[in-house]
């Protein structure tokens, strides 16, 4: 068995890398050969028991199906393109014998949330004739759901599989070779060097090693364990609570989905999904995200200072001239990829085959680190692996975008939010937000994103939010809902690593994460902060919105230079929030809050919130 999952593994990545690169089938063969592969290993590395001997039976049944229908989708295509309409009994079962199994897949690979909402709404395509008023519809039988799911793009073989069977499973094995090769101790080593020695600098270590972990693998609560079970214990050695240690982790680690260059594939799929230049959607980002990162950094700044928490020892952080000696190498290959991707622009599989090809050669100028076909080959075994989430959450998530489509559900709630707009643009995005955290808190970012965008992004659009903005709007808020209570995953997790309350943990998260909250509002009113307009303009709007999330920051810390009043957390508060909000009268309202409590801090830096105290006694 473990020869057949390594001979499988090994298989699905080399057919990733042919087929992404050079591509010598039609869509939906292509893809179906991909998610064929994906659930094959899906029931291998997933059993129904690992006790009971006779459910190997279930198992086989479900391998034996899997090939069945993969088969018959291969030999029969041709055909099917030539019988356009017309759809036979053959054409039924096999595809609905092949939706019961990705269903089940994705149950063991995810949980049931996006079983049951994929369960729901194919439901929903079939009784919709029995649902009255607005939301109902003709409904469909079974031979039409099955051949719109199973024979088209328009259902699992849509974009978002399409995504996933390309650009994020090749940046899946880039970031496995990346791995492999060296690069996560170098990128934790290189931020141990950069702030491990500055004020709660394990804090600030978390930031930047999850920041550059997040953004390849895309996944908050993978990366939580993958840096969290370095970063967090050093937090709580110089004195981080182990609630505020686990929520700096998850908050970090959340950021790099929306993090260029590759934003955990984000960018990939929302430019298949939108039909958007991935140039265009890298660029709009790097503003949002340094807001982001920018106001993380001041958060655990602040809360080392009120706590005073010293950083770690000359002897416990690696110099950083010699860390950037030793890991200059090895991060060769994340410039190779901005060079192809950013200058060269060459496509985006491509320039992921360039990256995983410097890796390589790279890792052969290390003597820690060299890579001999066994190791590549192990490599790209366990690339395989990595894929099964992403890519059956993606195929399942076909299904419901299939639906959606279908029904014409999605022009229907976007009428709903658009009579909503109709009075009101930022209620309409507040529910879109909402929708978004919701959804995200039950599947990963990017079938969150894909699933939820269906539906909320044409409203957005046609109330005149430009297609990119309504598009990042909807991403960034599935990648927020880890660290949303009440269920934040990414939190919890951390929790587990920090052996801290998981509820404590993640309401720490969402206060520490509370002006990133805002970003997503401000590049829909000011779109300077996506890096359109003039230069002058862009940059204006660039430093009053940062001066506007630190003080946020002060505000959700409760310390500026010293500990802070009441009135002047909320003083402070109202002043970043009324300067990141575009507009010369907000700004300059925001600098006049903000200069009060700056001044009233050096007027006198010893008070502290004993007089909050002294005004609760009288």
């Amino acid at each position: 068995m473990r020869t057949i999952i390594l001979i499988l593994s090994l298989i699905t990545s080399l057919f990733t890398i042919y087929t992404a690169t050079f591509g010598q089938f039609t869509p939906v063969i292509q893809r179906g050969l991909f998610i064929g592969l994906i659930l094959l290993l899906v029931y291998l590395y997933y059993p129904t028991s690992k006790k009971k001997k006779w459910t190997i039976i279930i198992d086989i049944s479900a391998l034996l199906g899997v090939i069945a229908s993969i088969t018959y989708l291969y030999i029969s295509y041709p055909t099917i393109e030539n019988r356009i309409g017309y759809v036979n009994h053959a054409d039924t079962i096999f595809g609905l014998i092949f939706i019961l199994l990705l269903l089940e897949a994705c149950r063991r690979v995810t949980g049931w949330a996006l079983t049951v909402i994929a369960g729901i709404f194919l439901a929903y395509g079939f009784f919709g004739y029995l649902i009255p008023g607005y939301f109902g519809h003709e409904g469909y039988d079974l031979s039409r759901l099955m051949s719109t799911m199973f024979l088209t793009t328009e259902g699992v073989f849509g974009s978002a599989l399409a995504a996933a069977a390309t650009f994020v499973a090749m940046f899946i094995i880039f970031g496995t070779f990346l791995e492999k090769g060296g690069a996560g101790k170098v990128f934790i080593d290189l931020a141990m060097a950069i702030g491990g020695r500055k004020r709660g600098g394990p804090a600030k270590v978390a930031i930047f090693a999850s920041a550059l972990m997040g953004s390849v693998n895309g996944s908050p609560v993978a990366n939580v364990t993958t840096t969290g079970v370095f970063t967090i214990p050093l937090m709580k050695k110089v004195g981080y609570k182990k609630e505020v240690a686990g929520a700096v982790e998850a908050v970090a680690s959340t950021g790099g989905s929306i993090l260029p260059p590759v934003m955990g594939a984000g960018a990939f799929i929302m430019a298949e999904m939108a039909g958007l230049p991935y140039s265009a959607i890298v660029t709009a980002a790097i503003i949002p995200a340094l807001l982001y990162y920018l106001s993380i950094y001041f958060v655990v700044d602040f809360e080392a200072a009120k706590n005073k928490l010293e950083g770690l020892t000359k002897e416990e952080t690696p110099p950083l001239k010699e860390t950037l000696k030793k890991g200059f190498l090895l991060l060769l290959p994340l410039l190779v990829l901005i060079y192809f991707l950013v200058f060269a622009q060459v496509s985006v599989t491509r320039a992921a085959l360039f990256s995983i090809l410097a890796v390589v050669i790279v890792s052969f100028f290390t003597k820690e680190h060299k890579m001999g076909l066994k190791n590549i080959l192990d490599t790209l075994v366990t690339s395989a692996k990595s894929m099964l989430v992403v890519s059956v959450a993606c195929g399942t998530a076909g299904i419901v975008v299939g639906i959606i489509t279908l029904s014409g559900l999605g022009l229907k709630l976007s009428g709903v939010l658009l009579s909503v707009g109709e009075n009101s643009l930022f209620l309409t995005l507040l529910l879109a937000m909402v929708g978004a955290i919701v959804i995200g808190m039950g599947l990963p970012p990017t079938p969150a994103y894909i699933v939820f965008s269906v539906l909320a992004t044409p409203a957005l659009v046609q109330l005149g939010v430009p297609l990119l903005a309504a598009h990042m709007f909807i991403f960034y808020f599935s990648c927020f809902a880890p660290i949303t209570p009440p269920v934040a995953l990414a939190s919890f997790t951390a929790a587990g690593i920090a052996d801290a309350k998981p509820f404590k943990t993640g309401w720490k998260s969402f206060m520490f994460a509370l002006p990133a909250f805002i970003i997503p509002f401000l590049f829909i009113y000011g779109p300077e902060l996506m890096g359109e307009g003039e230069w002058l303009e862009i940059i204006y709007s660039l430093l009053t919105a940062s001066v506007g999330v630190i003080a946020m920051g002060a505000a959700t810390t409760g310390w500026f230079r010293r500990n802070l009043m009441i009135i002047e957390r909320v003083l402070i508060l109202a002043g970043g929030i009324t300067l990141v909000i575009p507009g010369v009268l907000s700004d300059v309202i925001g600098i006049m809050l903000i200069g009060s409590v700056v001044a009233l801090t050096y007027i006198n830096k010893n008070t502290s919130n004993n007089v909050d105290e002294h005004i609760k006694e009288a």
